[in-house]
């Protein structure tokens, strides 16, 4: 057991020492910055709009269109670490299924830049 927990030593190290330098870079930034917060500073910022506006007030859809667009790319992406881990395995096989995918996925994006879709105007 003791030989088992040994093997966990240097995890806690480095756990120890990330959160000695965490504490030390916020304790420094908080004493060396200046720390003048005003109205505008301090107001909520969410998606744009001011936070205390009528429920009600429509919100603009691009704004959404964009956060959907970041989200599908987003997670298509996220494909890319797991095949480039196992692509010594899966062969030429996978690597010519990954460059059609990644083949669809900018024919995508290159469609909705086309379309404007990424202009906030």
């Amino acid at each position: 057991m003791e030989s088992l927990l040994i093997q966990y030593f240097p995890i806690l190290i480095f756990l120890g020492i990330a959160i000695a330098f965490s504490l030390i870079f916020v304790g420094a930034a908080m004493l060396i910055a200046k720390q003048r917060p005003d109205s505008e500073k301090l107001s909520a910022y969410e998606c744009g709009f001011e936070a205390f506006e009528d429920s009600r007030h429509q919100f603009d859809v691009r704004f959404y269109l964009v956060a959907i667009l970041f989200i599908i790319f987003d997670l298509e992406i996220a494909f890319l670490f797991p095949w480039a881990v196992s692509l010594g395995e899966i062969g030429l096989y996978g690597f010519w299924s990954m460059m059609i995918f990644l083949g669809v996925l900018t024919v995508g994006f290159v469609y909705e830049w086309n379309k404007g879709a990424l202009e906030w105007e």
